[in-house]
C-alpha cells in the first residue's frame, strides 16, 4: 500500500469531518449534552408547527410574525454550543465564554420580538438604546458565523458594513462615494427591519429550507440512503467502470437527501471510491468522480438546497416553475458524468466486478425505465386523487390518508420478506453485487414521502414549505413504525417494542435536522448584511458600472467576469451566501448589459448561472471543500483530485453559457414537441462535448476531431446562432413606422425595440433592447395605451415621455433620464422575421458526427473475445 493510500482516514475521523463543516465538531455528553439536544429537537418542532397547516391554531400569533428572529436565535445559541471557537477549545465540554455568547446571541437575535411595540411606536425606527443593542446583534451575529462559515463571511459582511458608515468620508473614491448613514439609520436598516438580516435570505431559510433539510435528514435516518446506493450498484456495478457509474447515480439519489456536497462525499464516497480504485480508477480520479456527482446533487431537482428556494422569492415566480427550468441542465450534466466514467473506464481498459452478464442495453433501458416509470407515478397520482376527491369532496381528506397508510403497509410488508440491507464492505476479498431483482422490494416505501413531496409540489400546487410539511409528516410515520410493521410481518416477538427505537430514531433525525441547519441559518442573516447594504447605499448600481467598465460592454466578459467573482467568493462562502452575494450583486447588471447588447436574457437564466458557479467553488481548488473530503477518504492529493473534478465537470462550466444564449434548454417558452427535441438534442451536445474535452469517442480522437466535435457541440446547444448568420431573425423597421408596424402585427407577436437616450446616473446615451408582447387590443393607439407608450414624435425622432411609475415597461425604462437635454427615443424597431426552422442545423451537425464515428470506428481497436464493452 502507498504512502498516499495509508493517509485515508478512518470512518470515525470522515464523520469527524462532516460534523465539523456542516453540524458542529463539538458533542459533549451528560446533562449538557441532552440539554443542546433538547434545543435542537425543540427548534424542529418549532419549525414543523410553523410549516403546518394548523400553525394559526397551535402558535401565537407573535410567534408566527417574529418566526424569522426565532429561527436566528436557535441558530445563534446552538452555533455556540456546537461549533468551538477557537482551534484550541474544547470538544467535549461548553466553556463559559461560549455560554455567555449563545445566551446573548439569542437573546439579541430576539430583541425585535422581545421589544416589538415599543419599536412600532417609534414608527419602525431603532432609537438610541435600540441602535446599540443591534450594533452588539450584528458583532455576535459576526462571532457565529464565524465559529461556523469561517472568516470569509463575515470579513464581506464588515467591508459591507464599513461601506455604509464610512462610505461618505471623503478618503473613499468620487465614484463609490455615497452620504453616509447614522448609527441609528444604518441598525435600523439592518436589524430592527425586515431589509438587512431578517430580510428576504432569512425568510426563506424560516418558511421553506428548514423543512426540506429536516426532511432529507429524516429521510436518510430512515434508511433511504443505502437503499439507494445499494440500488445504484445492482443496477451498474457490473458494467466496465461500474463503481464509477453507480457513484454518479447514487449520488445523484442521494442529492436529493443531503443538501450537502461534503456530507454527500462521505456517505456515498466511503463506499464507491475504495471499489473504483479497485477497479483501476486512480485515487485521485475516483475522489474526483465521487465530488464531481455529489456536488451537482444541489442541481438536482426537485430539492435543489437553499439557493432554489431563494430563487423563487427574488425571480418572482413559483418554485415549480424553478425547478422546471433546472431539470433538463441537471439531468444531461449527469448523463455526462456517466460517460466520462466509462470513457476513463473503457480507455484504461478496467475490469468490471462480478459475474453477471452484461448487456449495456437492457440496463440502460432499465435505468431509464425506473426513472421515467416513477416520473409517471408521480404525474398519474392526481388521476385517483381527482376521483377521490370528486366522489368525496367532504372526506377526502380522511380517505386519502388511509389509503396511503394502506398502501405503506403493503410496501412495509413487501420489504419485511427479505432482510434489512446492511452497508457492504468496500474492502471484502470477494465483492459480492446486490441483485436489484432481489433487494428493490426492501426500500419501495422510501419513494412515498418523495411522491407526496412531488405531488403537492406539481400537481396541488403548494408552497414549498407546506409541501415538505406533508412529506416530513409521512417520515414521522415511516420513522414511528417501520421496524415494529417488519418485526409482526416477519413473526418476531413483541414487535410493539420497536417503537421505542422508531421514536429514537425519528427523535435523533429531527436533531440532526436542526443541526445541519445551523451553517445555513447564519448563512443567510449574514448575507442579509450585504443586501441590506446594496438596498440602502445604492452600491448595486456603482458596482454595476464598474463590472461594465471592466468588461467594456462585452456581455460573455462579464458573464467570464461574475464566475470568476461565484469561485473567488465560494472559496471562503457556503453556496447559499455565496449566491445570495452574487445574485444581490451582478444578477441585474447581467440581464442590463444583455438587453443593451440586444440579447434579452430571462432573470432566472442568471440566477442558474450564478447558482451553478456557487457550487463549483466545492470543487475548485485551493479551498474546494468537497475535494479535500473526497481526498481524505481516498487518500489521494487533495489539489490534485479538487483539479481532476474541475476538468470532470467542464459541463457543469459550460452549460449555463449555453443557456444564457439558448433558454430553450431552460424550457422557456417551449412547447411539449419542442421540449423532447430539445432533451434529445442538448443529450446528444453534452455527450459530444464530453468526447471532446475528453478526447476520446470511439477511439482516441485525431486533432481535428476534437475540434469537429466541439462545433457539433455547438451547433446542437445553440443551432439559432448558425441559422441567424443564414436569415437574418428579425426584420428592422424605422421607428417613424413603430406605430404602424405596432398596429399591424398580431397579437401575442413580439416587437424588439431598442430604446435610446441618457443614462439616469451618467448622462452618457445608451441602448436598451425592450421585448414587447403585442396586446390583444384592436388599433395602434390602443396598443401603446396598453404598453405604457407615450410617444411625442419630432421630425423622424420618436420622442418617448416617462412611462407610468409601477407598470412593466417604466420599470423597463427606469434607468433613463427622460428630463435631460437629450432625448429618450426609439431607436429602432425589430419585429420577429419568417426564418427556417433553427433545427435544421441538426442535420449536418448529425451528418458530421456520423462520419467521425465511421472514421473512429475503422480504426478504433476491437473488444477482444470475452471482454465486456
Amino acid at each position: 500500500m502507498s504512502q498516499k493510500e495509508r493517509t485515508a482516514l478512518s470512518e470515525e475521523e470522515l464523520q469527524e469531518l462532516v460534523a465539523a463543516s456542516d453540524s458542529g465538531a463539538r458533542s459533549p455528553t451528560g446533562a449538557v449534552g441532552l440539554f443542546i439536544a433538547a434545543v435542537a429537537l425543540i427548534w424542529s418542532i418549532f419549525q414543523v408547527l410553523l410549516a403546518s397547516p394548523v400553525a394559526p391554531y397551535l402558535l401565537p400569533g407573535d410567534l408566527i410574525n417574529n418566526s424569522r428572529q426565532i429561527h436566528l436565535a436557535f441558530a445563534v445559541f446552538l452555533a455556540a454550543m456546537a461549533y468551538p471557537l477557537f482551534k484550541s477549545s474544547p470538544r467535549d465540554r461548553i466553556p463559559y465564554y461560549d455560554w455567555a455568547l449563545g445566551i446573548a446571541g439569542a437573546f439579541l437575535a430576539l430583541y425585535g420580538y422581545f421589544f416589538y411595540e415599543k419599536i412600532v411606536q417609534n414608527g419602525g425606527l431603532a432609537d438610541a438604546t435600540d441602535a446599540y443593542f443591534a450594533l452588539a446583534g450584528l458583532i455576535l451575529l459576526f462571532i457565529a458565523s464565524y465559529r461556523v462559515l469561517g472568516p470569509v463571511m463575515v470579513l464581506l459582511a464588515v467591508v459591507f458594513l464599513f461601506y455604509v458608515f464610512f462610505g461618505s468620508s471623503e478618503a473613499v473614491p468620487d465614484q463609490i462615494r455615497w452620504a453616509g448613514a447614522s448609527l441609528r439609520k444604518a441598525m435600523s436598516h439592518m436589524w430592527i427591519t425586515s431589509e438587512g438580516v431578517f430580510g428576504i435570505a432569512l425568510g426563506v431559510s424560516t418558511k421553506f429550507v428548514f423543512l426540506f433539510v429536516l426532511f432529507g435528514a429524516l429521510l436518510d435516518k430512515a434508511g433511504a440512503g443505502n437503499y439507494f446506493i445499494k440500488m445504484a450498484f445492482g443496477a451498474l456495478g457490473h458494467l466496465r467502470g461500474g463503481p464509477a457509474k453507480a457513484a454518479v447515480v447514487g449520488s445523484a439519489a442521494t442529492g436529493l437527501i443531503s443538501g450537502s456536497s461534503i456530507a454527500n462525499v462521505v456517505t456515498t464516497g466511503t463506499f464507491t471510491i475504495p471499489l473504483m480504485k479497485r477497479v483501476g480508477f486512480s485515487a485521485e480520479k475516483a475522489g474526483s468522480v465521487e465530488v464531481a456527482s455529489s456536488v451537482n446533487g444541489q442541481i438536482m431537482p426537485p430539492v435543489m438546497g437553499a439557493a432554489a428556494f431563494l430563487m423563487v422569492e427574488y425571480v418572482g415566480i413559483s418554485y415549480v416553475e424553478v425547478i422546471t427550468h433546472a431539470f433538463l441542465p441537471a439531468i444531461i450534466s449527469y448523463i455526462a458524468l456517466v460517460y466520462i466514467v466509462h470513457l476513463e473506464a473503457v480507455k484504461n481498459n478496467m475490469p468490471t466486478i462480478g459475474n453477471k452478464v452484461v448487456n449495456l442495453f437492457n440496463t440502460v433501458l432499465g435505468m431509464f425505465g425506473f426513472f421515467a416509470g416513477f416520473a409517471l407515478l408521480c404525474y398519474a397520482t392526481q388521476y385517483p386523487v381527482g376521483w377521490i376527491v370528486s366522489l368525496f369532496p367532504a372526506g377526502s381528506g380522511l380517505i386519502l390518508s388511509i389509503l396511503l397508510g394502506v398502501i405503506y403497509i403493503g410496501l412495509v410488508y413487501l420489504a419485511a420478506q427479505i432482510p434489512d440491507l446492511e452497508p457492504d464492505d468496500p474492502n471484502a476479498e470477494v465483492v459480492e453485487l446486490p441483485d436489484v431483482a432481489k433487494i428493490y422490494k426492501s426500500g419501495l416505501y422510501y419513494l412515498l414521502p418523495i411522491i407526496v413531496l412531488v405531488y403537492f409540489l406539481m400537481i396541488e400546487r403548494k408552497s414549498p414549505g407546506l409541501s415538505a410539511f406533508w412529506a416530513t409528516f409521512l417520515l414521522f410515520g415511516i420513522l414511528l413504525t417501520q421496524k415494529s410493521l417488519k418485526a409482526m410481518f416477519r413473526g418476531e416477538a413483541n414487535p410493539i417494542s420497536r417503537l421505542r427505537d422508531g421514536l429514537m430514531d425519528l427523535v435523533e433525525g429531527m436533531i440532526d435536522g436542526a443541526r445541519n441547519m445551523i451553517g445555513i441559518g447564519l448563512a443567510t442573516a449574514t448575507a442579509g448584511i450585504i443586501v441590506g447594504t446594496v438596498s440602502l447605499t445604492g452600491i448595486g448600481q456603482v458596482m454595476a458600472d464598474f463590472v461594465e467598465y471592466l468588461s467594456g460592454g462585452n456581455l460573455i466578459l462579464m458573464l467570464i467576469f461574475v464566475a470568476i467573482l461565484s469561485l473567488i467568493l465560494g472559496m471562503g462562502l457556503p453556496t447559499t451566501a455565496n449566491y445570495i452575494v452574487v445574485s444581490s450583486l451582478m444578477v441585474a447588471v447581467v440581464v442590463e448589459l444583455g438587453a443593451q447588447s440586444g440579447l434579452v436574457v430571462p432573470l432566472i437564466a442568471v440566477h442558474l448561472f450564478v447558482f451553478y458557479f456557487g457550487i463549483m467553488a466545492d470543487v475548485t481548488p485551493p479551498v474546494g471543500l468537497a475535494s479535500f473530503a473526497a481526498a481524505a477518504v481516498s487518500g489521494g492529493d487533495a489539489i490534485r483530485t479538487g483539479f481532476t473534478a474541475f476538468f470532470y465537470s467542464l459541463r457543469t462550466v459550460a452549460l449555463p453559457f449555453v443557456f444564457i444564449f439558448n433558454t430553450d434548454l431552460l424550457l422557456i417558452d417551449v412547447t411539449v414537441t419542442q421540449g423532447i427535441i430539445v432533451f434529445i438534442t442538448a443529450t446528444i451536445g453534452i455527450l459530444v462535448f464530453t468526447a471532446a474535452t475528453m478526447n476520446w469517442f470511439l477511439t482516441r480522437n485525431r486533432i481535428w476531431e476534437t475540434v469537429a466535435l466541439l462545433a457539433i457541440a455547438f451547433a446542437l446547444f445553440r443551432p439559432g446562432f448558425f441559422m441567424n448568420q443564414i436569415q437574418p431573425p428579425f426584420d428592422f423597421i424605422e421607428p417613424a413606422a413603430f406605430s404602424e408596424a405596432l398596429g399591424s402585427a398580431e397579437p401575442g407577436s413580439q416587437l424588439r425595440t431598442v430604446i435610446s437616450g441618457p443614462d439616469f446616473d451618467t448622462l452618457a446615451v445608451k441602448e436598451l433592447t425592450v421585448p414587447l408582447t403585442v396586446p390583444d387590443v384592436e388599433g395602434a393607439d390602443a396598443r401603446l395605451d396598453a404598453l405604457g407608450f407615450m410617444i411625442v414624435p419630432e421630425g423622424e425622432v420618436q420622442r418617448l415621455d416617462e412611462p407610468m411609475f409601477g407598470t412593466e415597461l417604466g420599470d423597463a425604462l427606469a434607468s433613463f433620464d427622460f428630463y435631460g437635454d437629450d432625448p429618450v427615443q426609439i431607436a429602432s424597431v425589430q419585429a420577429t422575421a419568417d426564418q427556417l426552422p433553427k433545427e435544421l442545423i441538426f442535420i449536418p451537425a448529425l451528418l458530421l458526427l456520423a462520419l467521425i464515428a465511421l472514421l473512429q470506428s475503422r480504426r478504433a481497436t476491437p473488444v477482444r473475445e470475452g471482454e465486456t464493452a
